[in-house]
């Protein structure tokens, strides 16, 4: 038997907040193409967070008819289409008026299966408790009246609510995915070794001891209620079947929609253009204290949360540290210039830094407004095979000029700042003093420069002005040695911008990749490190190898590079990965109707 309808529940569904808003949006034209008119996506409804994004239209009689009928509860019910590739039908729940019921519906989670929510916070848990209630509502219904097997596929705790409402539905077969444990998530962010510990922990307890029952029984109620429980990796696996007490089903791994990447020879010329504007910032953030050789630096880069145990940053920074020695005992040409493009506690620019850029841009402006003379005057001495100096490519007017405004530039004193804002509580921030301990301080003689980045890349936040992907393009290395990271969408989005990168085996991509990938190919294009039940000190010195071999390839080492990364993302490719659901959902129906009724 197969579904006949699929309705796809999330609270990241028209509703940014996390990762899953890109699981859900990227794969929805797969989901249509498999499943047509059977395909919904079911959401909250904020109207604030719509406009642009969803296009309200007239339901079908059938639905409109249980939209009615849940409005007499104060469920009113938003039908129409979500503005992305596919444009799949959603059903956007505004749950405002049903909000009465929270006390009714946290008795009988107690009441059925021991979940604890006293003393929760309204938009910490009862709001979402609230609105997947209402989705288990909306379900139920649509069942009794919808021909054929209908699936109903939560994700994460905040989507719990409706399945356990159709616990003993005779109509809607369900699936539970877990994009990370809560459990897990939090005891990580505690920095508890949990591969380690896994078999010695006491969930409930540890549960109890964080102030998370609510949140973690919730989610442990579900996986053990779902016909179908899916995680997105093994390494989620591992840590659910510990935590939660069942082992998943069936992995859900995330993947991208490849086509909606450049191809390799675009990459390439977007490369050029994108480097040239972050050598521009590099030139007036670091060229007012001293120069360094543009054509020998390689940009590396960290992006994601403030995690900075959990994402590895720690790792990254001692490791950054043990290759600027190296580099020096060598006495190496090379320099690194390593952003860390994490959004922190910030509170505006280094006064500094902005004019460091008025004054470069003063003298571009300079260059710019006698392009035609200049280029008229190199391509004379070219042709007359004169030998070429300031004083030939400028009059002297000009050159005056810019002798005064790059004196101006120069700053006699100080070394370039290690972070582009001044910091709320920059002595105790984790960044700021992991740069310290590791002794990487932009001194003239490091040659490995460092650049905390604590704002989001938007594109336009008077600094680099380039988005996430841009800033990635202009870049040569994305490290991310996560510690804990369920899946891991940014290596594989460096991988499909064709931008090399780390990962590593406590990370699910990191780890499924490690099972593609031959031993002999470990360290080409996206490099997995091993973190799983290995000392901080074997990561480090692993990871403090592989970024001085990187350092030290050639042109076309990072071309070959490139291509590998992004051939290897091509394998997380949806059409690649989509058949698991398909399978999740036959198997959840395959289950609740053993007798074939439906």
């Amino acid at each position: 038997m197969k579904p006949k309808h699929v309705f796809e529940c999330s609270w990241e569904v028209c509703n940014k907040v996390g990762g899953i808003f890109t699981v859900v949006k990227s794969k929805a034209a797969l989901m249509v193409e498999h499943y047509g008119d059977g395909y919904f996506m079911v959401g909250p409804y904020f109207a604030d967070k719509v406009h642009g994004e969803f296009m309200e239209e007239v339901p079908s009689p059938v639905f409109k008819a249980v939209f009615e009928e849940l409005a007499k509860e104060g469920i009113m019910c938003h039908f129409g289409k979500w503005l992305v590739e596919g444009e799949p039908k959603i059903i956007l729940i505004d749950f405002t008026n049903f909000t009465y019921e929270a006390n009714a519906i946290k008795a009988r989670l107690w009441q059925e299966f021991r979940i604890d929510s006293m003393g929760t916070q309204f938009h910490d848990f009862d709001e979402p408790i609230i609105w997947s209630t209402a989705v288990g509502k909306l379900l139920e219904k649509l069942g009794e009246k919808l021909e054929g097997p209908i699936v109903g596929h939560f994700h994460e705790w905040l989507a719990a609510g409706g399945l356990l409402y159709l616990k003993d539905s005779k109509k809607v077969a369900t699936v539970f995915t877990t994009h990370a444990t809560m459990l897990g998530r939090t005891l990580a962010s505690h920095d508890v070794d949990i591969y380690n510990e896994l078999d010695k922990l006491d969930p409930d307890a540890e549960a109890y001891r964080l102030g998370i029952q609510s949140k973690y029984l919730t989610e442990k109620s579900a996986a053990m209620c779902a016909d179908q429980f899916t995680t997105v990796s093994e390494i989620t696996g591992m840590e659910a079947e510990a935590l939660l007490k069942r082992k998943p089903d069936i992995l859900l791994p995330n993947g991208l929609d490849m086509s909606k990447f450049p191809t390799f020879e675009d990459i390439s010329i977007k490369h050029k253009l994108l480097k040239s504007k972050m050598l521009d910032f590099i030139i007036y953030y670091f060229f007012p204290y001293y120069h360094f050789d543009l054509d020998k630096t390689r940009i590396f880069f960290l992006a994601g949360r403030y995690e900075y145990h959990d994402k590895g940053i720690d790792v990254f920074i001692d490791a950054l540290g043990n290759v600027n020695r190296m580099l020096k005992e060598e006495k190496s040409d090379k320099t690194i210039v390593t952003f860390i493009w994490v959004p922190g506690a910030i509170r505006g620019i280094k006064t500094e830094l902005l004019e460091n850029k008025m004054k470069y841009q003063d003298v571009l402006d300079t260059f710019n407004d006698n392009l035609v003379d200049i280029k008229n005057r190199l391509v004379f001495l070219t042709i007359t095979d004169q030998s070429l100096c300031n004083e030939d490519l400028f009059d002297k007017d000009i050159t005056q000029e810019l002798k005064r405004k790059l004196l101006s530039m120069k700053r006699k004193e100080g070394s370039p700042p290690l972070s582009t804002h001044n910091l709320v509580d920059e002595q105790h921030d984790d960044v700021m003093c992991g740069f310290r301990r590791a002794e990487l301080l932009n001194r003239e003689e490091d040659r490995v420069k460092v650049v905390f980045y604590g704002i989001y890349l938007t594109g336009a936040d008077g600094l680099l002005d380039t988005n996430y992907y841009e800033s990635m393009l202009g870049s040569h290395l994305g490290v991310f040695p996560s510690f804990y990271e369920p899946w891991g969408y940014t290596p594989l989005e460096a991988g499909a911008l064709g931008i090399s990168s780390v990962t590593t085996d406590l990370a699910g991509f990191g780890r499924y990749l490690s099972k593609l990938k031959s031993n002999k190919k470990m360290k080409e294009g996206i490099f997995v490190l091993p973190r799983f039940k290995r000392s901080y000190d074997q990561i480090v010195k692993e990871l403090t190898g592989f970024l001085y071999d990187y350092v030290k390839l050639d042109k076309a080492g990072r071309i070959k590079n490139k291509l590998e990364a992004r051939r290897l993302a091509s394998m997380a490719d949806w059409k690649n990965l989509i058949s698991n659901y398909f399978e999740a959902h036959e198997k959840a129906v395959q289950l609740r109707f053993k007798d074939g009724a439906a």
